[in-house]
Parts: structure tokens; sequence; C-alpha cells
């Protein structure tokens, strides 16, 4: 089965690096144009050109901060002057944040919840509309593990993915008879920039592990004893944003190599 998304625009926050990148080159190659947000215009230009590397459709970047209310309304309006209007929405921006419970100051809550919940409440506000009009629309709400099995220090990161994955089921709930399927792809361990940013550090304190050493070393704990690919992970979103997915909504699906003890 061949999964294409010829004809269809798609915006993709978070999407100049890592996951985001991979998400947004996977469904150009499937067809689609795709418009990519993220706070870095350099970056940006860089995800461009690797994307215009493997297809031919059209990409729009627009830089901004998702966790800005503003910035959301200019995100989504620049995205529809570029490609016309948005089929698909891919809310990825988001760091991870965690500490001991006591330690996290109202401001880091405030700030997880404006980019993690927020962003996506405010950019699928904007993109259902139009997707109810026309009969077709897909979120993909990008979470991870913790959503579903929240670990001690996992807060504020896990909290907020776990509203997420809520949402995902409310969004679903009323976009279902419009043929608007909303679903969440939750993250493990998966080769990223995080983690390469993580590995820089280590390095940093004297550690001269290598970085595939580190990802090794990281995936022995998993059942699948490696961690994931970014696009391992951008293979999904294109089922569930291709017609292949059709009958598939509201859903928490984990993309973590047997990582998470939930189903």
């Amino acid at each position: 089965m061949q999964f294409t998304m010829h004809g269809r625009n798609a915006l993709i926050t978070g999407g100049s690096l890592g996951i985001g990148l991979a998400i947004a080159q996977t469904f150009a190659r499937a067809g689609a144009n795709v418009a990519i947000t993220a706070r870095r215009a350099d970056v940006l230009a860089n995800a461009k050109a690797a994307i215009e590397g493997v297809a031919k459709t059209k990409v729009v970047t627009i830089p901004g901060d998702v966790s800005k209310s503003e910035d959301c309304t200019r995100i989504f309006k620049a995205a529809e002057a570029g490609l016309g209007h948005i089929d698909v929405l891919v809310n990825n921006a988001g760091t991870s944040q965690r500490g001991p419970f006591e330690s996290i100051s109202d401001e880091l809550w405030q700030a997880d919840l404006d980019l993690k919940l927020f962003g996506a409440i405010r950019l699928a506000r904007a993109a259902l509309p139009g997707m109810k009009a026309r009969r077709f629309g897909r979120i993909i709400n990008v979470l991870n593990t913790g959503a579903k099995a929240p670990t001690p220090e996992g807060a504020p990161t896990a909290v907020t993915r776990a509203a997420g994955m809520a949402l995902t089921k409310v969004l679903a709930g009323e976009g279902a008879r419009h043929n608007v399927l909303v679903n969440a792809l939750l993250v493990g361990r998966i080769e990223s920039d995080q983690w390469v940013r993580r590995h820089a550090a280590e390095q940093a304190k004297g550690s001269n592990q290598s970085l595939e050493d580190y990802y090794a070393q990281m995936g022995k704990s998993l059942p699948m004893g490696r961690l994931g690919t970014a696009q391992e992970f951008a293979n999904a979103a294109l089922f569930l944003a291709s017609d292949a997915g059709s009958y598939i909504t509201g859903t928490a699906i984990n993309v973590d190599g047997g990582l998470c003890p939930v189903v």
C-alpha cells in the first residue's frame, strides 16, 4: 500500500528540526504542500532546503512562537495565504521540561502550558472551520508517553501532555461527523536534536562517548533494544494524515518501541 497526500496542504509546528522536519519531508515526498513554523528563521531556511531536496511540492516557512496567541493567529493566516487552505495540522512544537514538583515555578508551568497545550488549542480552533466546511481534515497532536504513564519528576511536561491527550479526544468527538479526524502520536525515545544537545552537554562535562554509543546505551533499556528514528515516527504520521487512515480518530498511538506500559 502506498500512502499519498497529493493535493493536500499541511501545517507542521516545530517543523525545522527532528521529528517535525521528518514529518514535513515525508508529507512532501507523499505529494503534500507543507508550511513549517518554528522560532528561528535561519533554521527554517535550512529545513526548507532539506525538504526541497527530497520533493518538488510547495514549501512555506513561517517564523513564529506558538506559545503566543498573536503568533498562532499570524502563523495560521500566513499558512493559508501561502498554501490556499490547510487540510492537515500537526501540533508538534514542544520541549521536554521536567523536575521535582516543588521546584517548578508558576512561570515554568505557564510557559509549558502556553507552548504545548494552548498552541495546539489555538491552531486547532483556527483550522477547524475550514476543515469542517470542506468535510476533510486531519489533526495530529504529537505528545509523549508520559501522557499515559507519568513518572515521578515528570512535571510539567507529563501533565501538559496528558491534557493534550484529553484535547485530542474532545476534538475527535466533535470533528468525526465532519470527517475531521483527530489523533495523537506519543513519542518514546526517538533520535532527535534534543538528544544531540544532551549528548553535547555530556561531552562538555568530559564524556568522550560518541553519539552512536550514546544512542546505543539508551536503547538497551527499551524492549526493542534501540531508539526509534524520526523517520519511523514520521511514517506513523503519514498513515494518519493520508486516506489510508480514514477510519481512525480519537486514538493515542505509542510510537515508542514498547517503552510505555500503557496501551
